[in-house]
Protein backbone atom coordinates (compact mmCIF):
# COMPACT_ATOMS: atom_id res chain seq x y z
CA UNK A 1 0.00 0.00 0.00
CA UNK A 2 0.93 3.29 -0.57
CA UNK A 3 1.96 5.41 2.72
CA UNK A 4 3.47 8.54 3.90
CA UNK A 5 6.01 7.80 7.21
CA UNK A 6 8.64 9.04 9.19
CA UNK A 7 11.53 8.28 11.70
CA UNK A 8 12.86 11.67 13.19
CA UNK A 9 11.59 14.54 13.91
CA UNK A 10 11.60 17.71 11.72
CA UNK A 11 10.35 20.15 8.81
CA UNK A 12 7.47 18.38 7.23
CA UNK A 13 9.33 18.72 3.43
CA UNK A 14 11.98 16.81 5.37
CA UNK A 15 11.20 14.00 7.00
CA UNK A 16 7.84 12.97 5.64
CA UNK A 17 8.37 10.21 3.24
CA UNK A 18 5.83 8.38 0.51
CA UNK A 19 6.50 5.06 -0.30
CA UNK A 20 4.71 1.65 0.34
CA UNK A 21 4.59 -0.86 3.09
CA UNK A 22 2.75 -3.64 3.26
CA UNK A 23 -1.17 -3.71 3.79
CA UNK A 24 -2.07 -4.97 7.12
CA UNK A 25 -4.21 -7.78 7.80
CA UNK A 26 -6.81 -7.41 10.65
CA UNK A 27 -5.89 -8.80 14.17
CA UNK A 28 -8.69 -10.65 16.01
CA UNK A 29 -11.04 -7.33 17.18
CA UNK A 30 -9.58 -5.48 14.61
CA UNK A 31 -11.58 -3.88 11.29
CA UNK A 32 -9.45 -3.26 8.14
CA UNK A 33 -10.22 0.03 6.43
CA UNK A 34 -9.30 1.34 2.91
CA UNK A 35 -9.25 4.85 3.45
CA UNK A 36 -10.54 7.37 1.39
CA UNK A 37 -9.46 10.47 3.46
CA UNK A 38 -7.08 11.34 5.92
CA UNK A 39 -7.83 14.26 8.65
CA UNK A 40 -4.63 16.86 9.51
CA UNK A 41 -5.06 18.00 12.60
CA UNK A 42 -2.33 20.26 14.64
CA UNK A 43 -1.69 17.39 17.01
CA UNK A 44 -0.50 15.37 13.98
CA UNK A 45 2.18 18.87 12.85
CA UNK A 46 3.25 19.61 16.22
CA UNK A 47 4.08 15.42 17.22
CA UNK A 48 5.78 15.15 13.67
CA UNK A 49 8.19 18.31 14.71
CA UNK A 50 9.02 16.83 18.31
CA UNK A 51 7.44 19.89 19.52
CA UNK A 52 5.70 17.52 22.77
CA UNK A 53 7.77 18.84 26.23
CA UNK A 54 10.61 15.94 26.93
CA UNK A 55 9.80 13.91 23.95
CA UNK A 56 13.32 13.89 22.26
CA UNK A 57 12.73 11.06 19.55
CA UNK A 58 9.80 9.07 17.92
CA UNK A 59 8.07 6.46 19.68
CA UNK A 60 8.24 3.95 16.99
CA UNK A 61 11.08 3.72 14.34
CA UNK A 62 8.75 4.39 11.49
CA UNK A 63 5.18 6.56 12.18
CA UNK A 64 2.37 6.85 9.51
CA UNK A 65 0.60 9.98 10.88
CA UNK A 66 -2.90 10.97 11.61
CA UNK A 67 -5.39 9.99 13.89
CA UNK A 68 -9.08 10.80 11.62
CA UNK A 69 -10.19 9.67 8.87
CA UNK A 70 -13.22 7.84 7.06
CA UNK A 71 -12.85 5.04 4.23
CA UNK A 72 -14.71 1.36 3.86
CA UNK A 73 -14.08 -1.75 5.74
CA UNK A 74 -12.75 -4.50 3.58
CA UNK A 75 -12.08 -6.99 6.14
CA UNK A 76 -12.70 -7.99 9.61
CA UNK A 77 -10.57 -10.00 12.01
CA UNK A 78 -11.89 -12.43 13.98
CA UNK A 79 -14.35 -11.94 16.62
CA UNK A 80 -15.92 -9.25 13.99
CA UNK A 81 -19.53 -9.78 12.33
CA UNK A 82 -18.55 -10.15 8.51
CA UNK A 83 -21.24 -7.60 7.93
CA UNK A 84 -19.07 -4.73 8.74
CA UNK A 85 -17.82 -5.61 5.10
CA UNK A 86 -18.15 -2.53 2.62
CA UNK A 87 -19.24 -0.87 5.92
CA UNK A 88 -18.69 3.69 5.31
CA UNK A 89 -16.61 4.47 8.61
CA UNK A 90 -15.14 7.30 10.33
CA UNK A 91 -12.02 6.69 12.73
CA UNK A 92 -10.89 7.76 16.16
CA UNK A 93 -7.32 7.66 17.52
CA UNK A 94 -6.31 6.29 14.18
CA UNK A 95 -2.55 7.38 15.69
CA UNK A 96 -2.89 7.76 19.05
CA UNK A 97 -0.47 5.39 20.69
CA UNK A 98 0.38 3.40 17.74
CA UNK A 99 2.67 3.39 14.69
CA UNK A 100 0.23 2.96 11.89
CA UNK A 101 -2.25 5.86 11.26
CA UNK A 102 -4.54 7.70 8.59
CA UNK A 103 -1.80 8.99 5.80
CA UNK A 104 -2.11 5.65 3.99
CA UNK A 105 -4.00 3.52 2.12
CA UNK A 106 -5.42 1.57 4.38
CA UNK A 107 -5.35 0.57 8.54
CA UNK A 108 -6.25 -1.85 10.81
CA UNK A 109 -7.43 -0.91 13.99
CA UNK A 110 -9.47 -2.18 16.63
CA UNK A 111 -13.28 -2.57 15.08
CA UNK A 112 -14.84 0.12 17.89
CA UNK A 113 -12.60 2.66 16.94
CA UNK A 114 -14.14 2.59 13.60
CA UNK A 115 -17.97 4.34 13.23
CA UNK A 116 -20.56 3.60 11.34
CA UNK A 117 -21.04 6.57 9.05
CA UNK A 118 -24.93 8.26 8.99
CA UNK A 119 -26.64 7.74 5.87
CA UNK A 120 -26.32 10.98 3.97
CA UNK A 121 -22.79 12.17 5.49
CA UNK A 122 -19.86 12.57 3.13
CA UNK A 123 -16.51 10.35 3.79
CA UNK A 124 -14.90 13.85 4.08
CA UNK A 125 -17.13 15.01 6.47
CA UNK A 126 -16.59 11.78 8.52
CA UNK A 127 -12.85 12.45 8.23
CA UNK A 128 -13.17 15.75 10.14
CA UNK A 129 -15.11 13.86 13.16
CA UNK A 130 -12.27 12.31 15.08
CA UNK A 131 -10.17 15.21 16.97
CA UNK A 132 -12.29 18.34 15.82
CA UNK A 133 -16.07 16.81 16.25
CA UNK A 134 -15.29 15.06 19.26
CA UNK A 135 -13.56 17.60 20.81
CA UNK A 136 -16.26 20.06 19.75
CA UNK A 137 -19.24 18.37 20.96
CA UNK A 138 -17.26 17.12 24.34
CA UNK A 139 -16.14 20.42 25.34
CA UNK A 140 -20.08 22.10 24.56
CA UNK A 141 -22.15 19.17 25.75
CA UNK A 142 -20.00 17.40 28.39
CA UNK A 143 -21.18 19.09 31.48
CA UNK A 144 -25.19 18.00 30.09
CA UNK A 145 -28.13 20.27 28.70
CA UNK A 146 -27.19 23.96 27.90
CA UNK A 147 -30.46 24.87 26.64
CA UNK A 148 -30.89 28.52 27.79
CA UNK A 149 -27.65 28.56 29.20
CA UNK A 150 -25.13 31.42 27.57
CA UNK A 151 -21.77 29.18 25.99
CA UNK A 152 -18.92 32.01 25.33
CA UNK A 153 -16.55 30.08 22.54
CA UNK A 154 -13.49 31.56 22.09
CA UNK A 155 -11.52 30.74 18.70
CA UNK A 156 -15.18 30.27 16.59
CA UNK A 157 -13.61 30.26 13.68
CA UNK A 158 -10.55 27.52 13.95
CA UNK A 159 -12.12 24.15 13.28
CA UNK A 160 -13.21 22.86 16.72
CA UNK A 161 -14.56 26.43 17.49
CA UNK A 162 -16.59 26.59 14.75
CA UNK A 163 -17.93 23.15 15.60
CA UNK A 164 -18.95 24.32 18.71
CA UNK A 165 -20.99 27.13 18.09
CA UNK A 166 -23.07 25.11 15.57
CA UNK A 167 -23.49 22.51 18.36
CA UNK A 168 -24.38 25.13 21.01
CA UNK A 169 -26.76 26.86 18.86
CA UNK A 170 -28.24 23.62 18.00
CA UNK A 171 -28.32 22.59 21.77
CA UNK A 172 -30.04 26.11 23.00
CA UNK A 173 -27.79 28.14 24.45
CA UNK A 174 -27.17 31.60 23.64
CA UNK A 175 -23.90 31.86 22.00
CA UNK A 176 -21.49 34.32 22.76
CA UNK A 177 -18.06 34.02 20.31
CA UNK A 178 -14.45 35.32 19.77
CA UNK A 179 -12.51 35.49 16.24
CA UNK A 180 -10.70 37.86 14.36
CA UNK A 181 -12.10 40.58 12.66
CA UNK A 182 -12.03 38.78 9.24
CA UNK A 183 -13.66 35.49 10.61
CA UNK A 184 -16.86 37.50 12.78
CA UNK A 185 -19.09 37.09 9.64
CA UNK A 186 -18.59 33.26 9.02
CA UNK A 187 -19.02 32.99 12.92
CA UNK A 188 -22.24 34.78 12.87
CA UNK A 189 -23.20 32.56 10.15
CA UNK A 190 -22.73 29.73 11.92
CA UNK A 191 -24.95 30.17 15.06
CA UNK A 192 -23.76 33.14 17.17
CA UNK A 193 -25.63 35.52 18.74
CA UNK A 194 -23.20 37.91 19.09
CA UNK A 195 -19.00 38.03 17.62
CA UNK A 196 -16.22 39.78 19.28
CA UNK A 197 -12.78 40.67 18.33
CA UNK A 198 -11.00 38.65 20.57
CA UNK A 199 -7.95 41.84 20.17
CA UNK A 200 -11.04 44.36 21.16
CA UNK A 201 -8.60 45.92 24.48
CA UNK A 202 -13.30 46.17 25.71
CA UNK A 203 -13.58 42.64 25.59
CA UNK A 204 -14.43 42.00 28.98
CA UNK A 205 -16.75 44.43 29.29
CA UNK A 206 -18.56 43.51 25.72
CA UNK A 207 -18.99 39.90 26.91
CA UNK A 208 -20.21 40.88 30.08
CA UNK A 209 -22.57 43.02 28.96
CA UNK A 210 -23.70 40.53 26.06
CA UNK A 211 -24.80 38.12 29.10
CA UNK A 212 -27.08 41.07 30.58
CA UNK A 213 -25.07 41.23 33.63
CA UNK A 214 -25.23 37.55 34.32
CA UNK A 215 -22.21 36.02 33.07
CA UNK A 216 -21.28 33.00 30.72
CA UNK A 217 -22.63 29.31 32.11
CA UNK A 218 -19.95 27.21 30.29
CA UNK A 219 -16.52 28.76 28.30
CA UNK A 220 -15.37 26.30 25.30
CA UNK A 221 -11.57 27.74 25.75
CA UNK A 222 -8.42 26.62 23.32
CA UNK A 223 -6.52 29.33 24.66
CA UNK A 224 -6.77 28.92 28.91
CA UNK A 225 -3.45 30.89 29.75
CA UNK A 226 -3.67 33.85 27.48
CA UNK A 227 -7.45 34.05 28.18
CA UNK A 228 -7.80 33.16 32.11
CA UNK A 229 -8.07 36.78 33.43
CA UNK A 230 -11.09 37.21 30.82
CA UNK A 231 -12.54 34.44 32.58
CA UNK A 232 -12.52 35.18 35.59
CA UNK A 233 -14.69 38.68 34.96
CA UNK A 234 -16.96 37.54 32.71
CA UNK A 235 -18.15 34.08 34.18
CA UNK A 236 -21.55 33.46 36.34
CA UNK A 237 -20.89 32.06 39.99
CA UNK A 238 -20.04 28.24 39.51
CA UNK A 239 -19.81 28.28 35.90
CA UNK A 240 -17.44 25.80 34.04
CA UNK A 241 -14.88 26.56 31.89
CA UNK A 242 -14.04 23.62 29.34
CA UNK A 243 -10.81 24.15 28.34
CA UNK A 244 -9.22 22.01 25.12
CA UNK A 245 -6.34 24.37 24.57
CA UNK A 246 -3.13 26.65 25.72
CA UNK A 247 -1.04 26.47 22.81
CA UNK A 248 0.53 30.06 23.65
CA UNK A 249 0.72 29.44 27.18
CA UNK A 250 1.62 26.26 28.00
CA UNK A 251 2.61 26.86 32.01
CA UNK A 252 -0.48 29.32 32.55
CA UNK A 253 -1.00 31.69 35.70
CA UNK A 254 -4.22 32.50 37.02
CA UNK A 255 -5.88 34.54 38.97
CA UNK A 256 -7.00 32.19 42.09
CA UNK A 257 -9.31 34.47 44.06
CA UNK A 258 -11.67 35.38 41.35
CA UNK A 259 -11.83 32.14 40.18
CA UNK A 260 -12.41 30.20 44.07
CA UNK A 261 -14.96 33.29 45.00
CA UNK A 262 -16.92 32.22 41.96
CA UNK A 263 -16.60 27.96 42.70
CA UNK A 264 -15.42 28.03 39.02
CA UNK A 265 -14.55 24.48 37.31
CA UNK A 266 -11.63 24.33 35.46
CA UNK A 267 -12.62 21.03 33.22
CA UNK A 268 -9.35 20.22 30.98
CA UNK A 269 -10.46 17.87 27.82
CA UNK A 270 -7.80 15.68 26.16
CA UNK A 271 -9.81 13.48 23.77
CA UNK A 272 -7.67 10.97 22.71
CA UNK A 273 -8.37 9.55 26.88
CA UNK A 274 -11.82 10.18 26.33
CA UNK A 275 -13.92 7.67 28.71
CA UNK A 276 -15.90 5.29 26.39
CA UNK A 277 -19.07 6.01 27.70
CA UNK A 278 -18.24 10.11 27.25
CA UNK A 279 -17.26 8.97 23.93
CA UNK A 280 -20.17 7.61 22.95
CA UNK A 281 -22.71 10.24 24.02
CA UNK A 282 -20.29 12.90 22.04
CA UNK A 283 -20.39 10.37 19.11
CA UNK A 284 -24.48 10.23 19.09
CA UNK A 285 -24.71 14.25 19.59
CA UNK A 286 -22.44 14.31 15.86
CA UNK A 287 -24.78 12.31 14.38
CA UNK A 288 -27.41 13.71 15.72
CA UNK A 289 -27.07 17.22 14.50
CA UNK A 290 -25.47 16.14 11.42
CA UNK A 291 -28.22 14.39 10.41
CA UNK A 292 -30.53 17.27 11.30
CA UNK A 293 -28.48 19.43 9.94
CA UNK A 294 -26.98 21.72 12.28
CA UNK A 295 -23.55 20.53 11.75
CA UNK A 296 -21.77 21.32 8.71
CA UNK A 297 -18.32 20.56 9.29
CA UNK A 298 -16.08 22.89 6.97
CA UNK A 299 -13.11 21.93 4.54
CA UNK A 300 -10.49 24.58 4.33
CA UNK A 301 -8.10 22.09 1.94
CA UNK A 302 -7.93 18.89 0.24
CA UNK A 303 -4.43 17.28 -0.70
CA UNK A 304 -3.41 14.37 -1.77
CA UNK A 305 -1.37 11.62 -0.46
CA UNK A 306 1.82 12.74 -2.16
CA UNK A 307 1.30 16.41 -0.69
CA UNK A 308 0.95 15.36 3.23
CA UNK A 309 4.25 18.30 3.75
CA UNK A 310 2.28 20.34 2.59
CA UNK A 311 -1.13 19.80 3.96
CA UNK A 312 0.62 19.74 7.35
CA UNK A 313 2.19 22.75 6.67
CA UNK A 314 -1.18 24.47 5.71
CA UNK A 315 -3.25 23.20 9.00
CA UNK A 316 -0.59 25.10 10.84
CA UNK A 317 -1.47 28.64 8.81
CA UNK A 318 -2.70 31.07 11.13
CA UNK A 319 -6.21 32.18 10.07
CA UNK A 320 -6.80 28.66 8.69
CA UNK A 321 -11.06 28.36 8.29
CA UNK A 322 -11.45 24.57 8.55
CA UNK A 323 -10.18 21.50 8.34
CA UNK A 324 -7.45 20.28 6.40
CA UNK A 325 -7.88 16.15 4.11
CA UNK A 326 -6.00 14.27 2.28
CA UNK A 327 -7.50 12.52 -0.62
CA UNK A 328 -6.48 8.86 -0.85
CA UNK A 329 -6.32 6.95 -4.13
Amino acid sequence: MKAVWYSRFGPASDVLELGDLPTPDPNPGEVLIRLTHSGVNPSDAKARAGARPGVIKPAFDQIVPHSDGAGVVEAVGEGIDYGRIGQRVWIWNGQWQRAFGTAAEYIALPAEQAVPLPEGVSNSTGATLGIPGLTAAQTVFGGGDISDKTVLISGGAGAVGHNAVQLARWGGARVIATASASGADRVRAAGAHEVFDYSDPELSKKIFDATRGQGVDRAVEVEFGQNAALLAEVMAPLATISTYGSGKNMTPEFPFGPFLFKALKVDINLIYILPLSDRQAAVSRLHDALTKGALKPEISAHYSLSDCAAAQNAVMTPGRMGCVLLNIG
